[in-house]
C-alpha cells in the first residue's frame, strides 16, 4: 500500500509516523477526522521506537478499553435480529415448524463495506444441524456507507418446536479488508413453550 504523501498534525499527534506501521487501516483518500483544525505538515521519517512506539501502544490501549481492535472499529457491523413464529404455515402434528427472521445490518465503522456472502447455521432441540452459504442475501449484495443500514426478512423450517440459529455475514471493506460480521445465537421458539 502506498505511503501518505503527506501527514496531518493535530495537537502533539503526528498521524504520518503511524501511518506506516498500520497498513490497511489507512486509506489513500481519506483525510483523518477530529474535532479543532487539522494542519498540513511535511511527511517525516521516523523509527518505529521513539514518539510512533508511544503513539501506537496508546492507541491500543484505548481500542482495547472499549473491548475492540483497532480493525474492529474500523470496520463494524450491527446486525439485529427479530423472530416470529409462522402459526398458519407450520404443522406440529408433522414436525413442521416455521419461523420467520427480520434482520437488520447496520455499518457501524469509518469504511463504506459491502456484503458478499452469508453462513447460518440452524439448529433443532433434537441437535439435528442445517447450515447455509450462499451469496448476498435475498439476492442482493447490499452495500452500506457508514451509518447507512439493509433490512430484509427470511424464514426457516424446524422439525422442532424450539431450536436456534446463528452465523455471520462475510463482507468487504472499501480500504480491501476482508472480515466477518458476526451474529450471535438466537433462540426459535413457539410462543408460550420458553419463559
Amino acid at each position: 500500500m502506498p505511503r501518505p504523501a503527506m501527514s496531518w498534525r493535530c495537537g502533539y499527534i503526528d498521524i504520518s509516523i503511524v501511518a506506516p506501521m498500520l497498513g490497511a487501516m489507512t486509506t489513500r483518500s481519506a483525510a483523518p477526522r477530529a474535532v479543532g483544525s487539522w494542519q498540513r505538515t511535511a511527511p517525516k521519517r521516523k523509527s518505529r521506537s521513539g514518539r510512533s512506539g508511544v503513539l501506537l501502544q496508546s492507541m491500543r490501549r484505548i481500542a482495547s478499553r472499549s473491548g475492540r481492535s483497532m480493525t474492529e472499529i474500523r470496520h463494524k457491523i450491527r446486525v439485529d435480529v427479530s423472530t416470529a413464529y409462522v402459526d398458519d404455515q407450520s404443522k406440529p402434528d408433522e414436525g413442521h415448524y416455521v419461523f420467520s427472521y427480520t434482520i437488520t445490518i447496520r455499518n457501524e465503522g469509518e469504511v463504506p463495506a459491502r456484503l458478499l456472502t452469508r453462513h447460518w447455521v440452524f439448529t433443532d432441540a433434537n441437535g439435528k444441524v442445517k447450515e447455509v452459504r450462499g451469496e448476498g442475501v435475498v439476492g442482493e449484495q447490499p452495500y452500506l456507507l457508514p451509518g447507512q443500514g439493509f433490512r430484509y426478512s427470511s424464514g426457516a423450517v424446524l422439525e422442532t418446536p424450539v431450536g436456534a440459529m446463528q452465523g455471520s455475514y462475510q463482507m468487504v471493506a472499501d480500504d480491501g479488508a476482508h472480515f466477518d460480521a458476526q451474529i450471535a445465537p438466537i433462540t426459535l421458539a413457539m410462543p408460550g413453550l420458553l419463559h
